[in-house]
Protein backbone atom coordinates (compact mmCIF):
# COMPACT_ATOMS: atom_id res chain seq x y z
CA UNK A 1 0.00 0.00 0.00
CA UNK A 2 2.89 2.74 -0.21
CA UNK A 3 2.88 5.18 -2.42
CA UNK A 4 -1.01 4.81 -2.61
CA UNK A 5 -3.09 8.19 -2.65
CA UNK A 6 -4.97 8.01 0.21
CA UNK A 7 -6.27 11.56 -0.43
CA UNK A 8 -9.30 11.22 -1.42
CA UNK A 9 -10.24 9.38 1.56
CA UNK A 10 -13.14 10.32 3.90
CA UNK A 11 -12.67 8.91 7.24
CA UNK A 12 -14.84 9.41 10.54
CA UNK A 13 -13.31 8.47 13.80
CA UNK A 14 -15.58 7.44 16.62
CA UNK A 15 -14.26 7.57 20.47
CA UNK A 16 -15.18 9.30 23.48
CA UNK A 17 -11.50 9.78 24.47
CA UNK A 18 -10.49 13.25 22.48
CA UNK A 19 -6.51 12.10 22.74
CA UNK A 20 -7.43 9.11 21.25
CA UNK A 21 -9.00 11.00 18.05
CA UNK A 22 -6.38 13.27 18.11
CA UNK A 23 -3.90 10.42 17.59
CA UNK A 24 -5.84 8.92 15.03
CA UNK A 25 -6.25 12.07 13.26
CA UNK A 26 -2.12 12.36 12.87
CA UNK A 27 -1.97 8.85 12.41
CA UNK A 28 -4.20 9.37 9.43
CA UNK A 29 -2.45 12.61 8.00
CA UNK A 30 0.54 11.23 7.91
CA UNK A 31 -1.03 8.32 5.53
CA UNK A 32 -2.44 11.75 3.25
CA UNK A 33 -6.14 11.39 4.44
CA UNK A 34 -7.08 14.75 4.94
CA UNK A 35 -10.74 14.07 4.93
CA UNK A 36 -11.39 13.77 8.51
CA UNK A 37 -14.07 13.91 10.75
CA UNK A 38 -14.68 13.54 14.61
CA UNK A 39 -17.14 12.18 16.73
CA UNK A 40 -17.06 11.56 20.13
CA UNK A 41 -19.85 8.96 20.37
CA UNK A 42 -22.04 7.05 18.26
CA UNK A 43 -25.17 9.33 18.57
CA UNK A 44 -22.54 12.13 16.97
CA UNK A 45 -21.26 9.86 14.22
CA UNK A 46 -24.85 8.94 13.09
CA UNK A 47 -25.21 12.50 12.16
CA UNK A 48 -22.29 13.24 10.65
CA UNK A 49 -22.88 9.96 8.89
CA UNK A 50 -25.89 10.91 7.50
CA UNK A 51 -24.80 14.45 6.37
CA UNK A 52 -21.69 13.51 4.72
CA UNK A 53 -19.96 11.27 2.55
CA UNK A 54 -17.64 9.19 4.74
CA UNK A 55 -15.49 6.20 3.06
CA UNK A 56 -14.39 4.58 6.27
CA UNK A 57 -15.27 4.31 9.61
CA UNK A 58 -12.93 3.59 12.73
CA UNK A 59 -14.93 3.39 15.69
CA UNK A 60 -14.22 2.59 19.70
CA UNK A 61 -16.49 0.24 21.52
CA UNK A 62 -17.07 1.85 24.67
CA UNK A 63 -19.17 4.82 24.61
CA UNK A 64 -21.75 6.70 26.26
CA UNK A 65 -24.70 7.33 24.88
CA UNK A 66 -24.91 5.07 22.05
CA UNK A 67 -21.56 2.59 22.29
CA UNK A 68 -19.82 1.47 19.03
CA UNK A 69 -21.76 -2.04 19.04
CA UNK A 70 -25.31 -0.17 19.05
CA UNK A 71 -23.58 2.50 16.33
CA UNK A 72 -22.49 -0.24 13.89
CA UNK A 73 -25.51 -2.26 14.26
CA UNK A 74 -27.29 0.97 13.32
CA UNK A 75 -25.50 1.08 10.13
CA UNK A 76 -26.14 -2.50 9.38
CA UNK A 77 -29.39 -3.00 9.56
CA UNK A 78 -30.77 0.37 9.49
CA UNK A 79 -33.64 1.44 6.35
CA UNK A 80 -32.15 5.05 7.23
CA UNK A 81 -28.42 4.41 6.87
CA UNK A 82 -26.87 5.49 4.26
CA UNK A 83 -24.11 3.56 3.87
CA UNK A 84 -24.62 -0.34 4.79
CA UNK A 85 -22.06 -1.49 3.09
CA UNK A 86 -18.96 0.84 4.71
CA UNK A 87 -16.02 -0.51 6.21
CA UNK A 88 -15.93 0.08 9.65
CA UNK A 89 -13.24 -0.74 11.79
CA UNK A 90 -13.70 -1.43 15.96
CA UNK A 91 -10.84 0.05 18.03
CA UNK A 92 -10.51 -0.52 21.64
CA UNK A 93 -8.47 -1.28 24.45
CA UNK A 94 -11.12 -4.14 25.88
CA UNK A 95 -9.46 -6.86 23.08
CA UNK A 96 -11.14 -10.00 24.56
CA UNK A 97 -12.84 -13.14 22.98
CA UNK A 98 -16.22 -11.50 23.85
CA UNK A 99 -15.92 -7.95 22.75
CA UNK A 100 -14.50 -9.42 19.31
CA UNK A 101 -17.33 -11.83 18.83
CA UNK A 102 -19.78 -8.90 19.67
CA UNK A 103 -18.10 -6.56 17.38
CA UNK A 104 -18.32 -9.29 14.58
CA UNK A 105 -22.11 -9.90 15.21
CA UNK A 106 -22.35 -6.72 15.27
CA UNK A 107 -21.04 -6.55 11.62
CA UNK A 108 -17.83 -5.08 12.17
CA UNK A 109 -15.21 -5.17 9.26
CA UNK A 110 -12.26 -5.44 10.98
CA UNK A 111 -10.65 -5.03 14.65
CA UNK A 112 -7.92 -3.61 15.90
CA UNK A 113 -6.51 -3.39 19.56
CA UNK A 114 -5.31 -0.31 21.16
CA UNK A 115 -2.31 1.25 22.03
CA UNK A 116 -2.99 2.12 18.51
CA UNK A 117 0.16 2.16 16.04
CA UNK A 118 0.62 3.36 12.45
CA UNK A 119 1.36 -0.08 11.50
CA UNK A 120 -2.10 -1.53 12.78
CA UNK A 121 -3.97 1.50 11.31
CA UNK A 122 -2.26 1.34 8.06
CA UNK A 123 -2.66 -3.16 8.05
CA UNK A 124 -6.73 -2.47 8.56
CA UNK A 125 -6.53 0.62 5.58
CA UNK A 126 -4.98 -1.92 3.62
CA UNK A 127 -7.25 -4.80 4.37
CA UNK A 128 -10.77 -2.93 3.48
CA UNK A 129 -9.44 -1.33 0.73
CA UNK A 130 -7.78 -4.15 -1.28
CA UNK A 131 -9.10 -7.28 0.39
CA UNK A 132 -12.63 -6.21 0.77
CA UNK A 133 -14.80 -8.88 1.63
CA UNK A 134 -18.54 -10.05 0.17
CA UNK A 135 -21.37 -8.75 2.66
CA UNK A 136 -23.89 -11.36 3.70
CA UNK A 137 -27.41 -12.14 4.80
CA UNK A 138 -27.69 -14.67 7.15
CA UNK A 139 -30.70 -14.38 9.36
CA UNK A 140 -30.74 -11.40 11.57
CA UNK A 141 -26.73 -10.69 10.45
CA UNK A 142 -25.65 -8.42 8.01
CA UNK A 143 -22.10 -7.56 7.23
CA UNK A 144 -19.18 -8.74 5.63
CA UNK A 145 -18.62 -12.42 5.32
CA UNK A 146 -17.17 -13.49 9.15
CA UNK A 147 -14.66 -16.11 7.37
CA UNK A 148 -11.30 -14.69 6.37
CA UNK A 149 -10.26 -17.11 3.82
CA UNK A 150 -12.90 -20.27 2.17
CA UNK A 151 -10.23 -22.80 0.85
CA UNK A 152 -12.89 -24.23 -1.61
CA UNK A 153 -10.57 -27.14 -2.72
CA UNK A 154 -10.25 -28.16 1.23
CA UNK A 155 -11.08 -31.94 1.45
CA UNK A 156 -9.66 -32.51 5.04
CA UNK A 157 -11.39 -32.96 8.50
CA UNK A 158 -13.63 -29.69 9.57
CA UNK A 159 -11.43 -29.15 12.79
CA UNK A 160 -13.17 -25.82 14.57
CA UNK A 161 -16.51 -27.78 14.43
CA UNK A 162 -14.89 -30.90 16.07
CA UNK A 163 -12.87 -28.37 18.44
CA UNK A 164 -16.28 -26.66 19.52
CA UNK A 165 -17.73 -29.79 20.11
CA UNK A 166 -15.01 -31.21 22.29
CA UNK A 167 -15.30 -27.69 24.19
CA UNK A 168 -11.87 -26.63 23.59
CA UNK A 169 -10.99 -23.20 23.74
CA UNK A 170 -7.73 -22.17 21.24
CA UNK A 171 -5.27 -19.60 22.84
CA UNK A 172 -6.94 -15.92 21.62
CA UNK A 173 -5.23 -12.91 20.24
CA UNK A 174 -7.31 -10.53 18.35
CA UNK A 175 -4.09 -9.53 16.11
CA UNK A 176 -4.26 -13.06 15.11
CA UNK A 177 -7.84 -12.81 13.91
CA UNK A 178 -8.40 -9.47 12.23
Amino acid sequence: MNGMDLSSLSVLVVDDNSNMRKIMGAILKSFGIRAIHEAEDGLQALRILTARDVDIIFTDLMMQPVDGLAFIRWIRTSPASPSPYIPIVMITGHATKRSLDEARMAGVTEFLAKPLNARGVMHRLNEVINNPRPFVRVGAYFGPCRRRRIDHEFAGQERRAAAREAGEEADFDPEDVY
